[in-house]
């Protein structure tokens, strides 16, 4: 019997693939709710259909009649429509927005970002907190009495700004600040100083410190100064948040008219007249419900458009983000 010896394996006779690699993680399966937990939603849902859409759906179909509430309501299809756009008082009130819009974005931004710049500046972490919490704080502040607060300064005969003006001579600047059309509006835009509104503030904030300090060191090195860094650096990285707060602001000036029912009614002579404002007077003060309807139907359709266009523009960043 011949034995057969087995020659012994080459160390490289096998290609050595290294330590076994790690086996995929096997997808995670989404567990199932059960139908009945979903129950505990319908009463917020319910309460959100009676109170959020049906408003808004009830006011679209009733903008097609001359509509008379608990009485019977004549359809007279798109007449209210057409009425609207020769309405001069509804013209004047967007002509007035784009004033407000200008006005809000030049003042809501430049200061706020300003403000941002100079609290990231600091040294001191303690410093740059207590400074963004005091700048963030007047979110909490109810806007009514902020606007309240406004109106006893522009009172014409005890007003703060008259006495003031008086105080130091310039007695002949005295004027009736929102009784006056030349100065209303402008009183109106004037409510908001010192203008470092919170939110812009938050949003260019969260910019900048979101900036990869990698960024900051290879500009200090290149020998850029600070304002170079605002221009070169800081400000094409806000360009996202920038785009975002435009958006808001468009439809933050939309929905305007709070301080300006408050404060002025829309007058004097409709010269701080918004949209919000002629609807309501046309609802509760001219009883034209129909009309009334209309108007807030078209102004709730630019709202809606102009937010799903901001969701558009958000989640892109995201992709650009994601694929960068």
């Amino acid at each position: 019997m011949t034995s057969k010896t087995m020659a012994p394996k080459s160390p490289t006779s096998e290609v050595d693939s290294g330590p076994p690699s790690p086996a995929a993680p096997a997808p995670r399966r989404r567990q199932r709710i059960v139908w009945w937990a979903y129950l505990v939603l319908a009463p917020s849902i319910g309460l959100l259909a009676f109170f959020g859409y049906y408003p808004g759906l009830s006011g679209f179909y009733y903008s097609f009649f001359d509509w008379r509430p608990a009485f019977e309501s004549e359809f007279v299809g798109l007449e209210n429509y057409r009425r609207m756009l020769s309405d001069d008082v509804w013209i004047q009130a967007f002509g007035n927005l784009g004033i407000i819009f200008v006005a809000s974005v030049t003042l809501m931004w430049v200061l706020p970002l300003l403000a941002a710049e100079l609290v990231t500046s600091l040294r001191s972490a303690r410093l740059q907190f207590v400074f963004r919490t005091l700048l963030i704080v007047p979110l909490a502040f109810p806007g009514v009495v902020t606007v309240l607060l406004w109106g006893f300064i522009y009172d014409p005969n005890t007003g703060v700004l008259n006495e003031l003006l008086s105080a130091v001579g310039l007695d002949g600047l005295r004027g009736n600040w929102l009784g006056d059309p030349g100065s209303a509006l402008w009183a109106l835009i004037l409510v908001q100083f010192p203008w470092v509104a919170s939110l812009p503030f938050l949003v260019f904030l969260t910019g900048l410190q979101n900036i990869p300090s990698e960024v900051f060191e290879a500009a200090s090195v290149d020998g850029t100064n600070r304002w170079q860094r605002f221009v070169h650096i800081d400000l094409p990285l806000l360009f996202g948040q920038v785009r975002l707060l435009f958006f808001l602001a468009i439809v933050q000036v939309l929905q305007f008219g709070f301080s300006a029912y408050l404060l002025t009614g829309g007058g004097p002579d409709n010269s701080t007249m918004v949209p919000v404002i002629r609807a309501l007077d046309m609802a509760f003060g001219a009883s034209e419900w129909g009309y009334a309807a209309a108007l807030s139907t078209t102004l709730f359709v630019l709202i809606l458009v102009l937010s799903i266009a901001a969701l558009f523009v958000r989640r892109s960043e995201k992709g650009n983000v994601d694929v960068g």
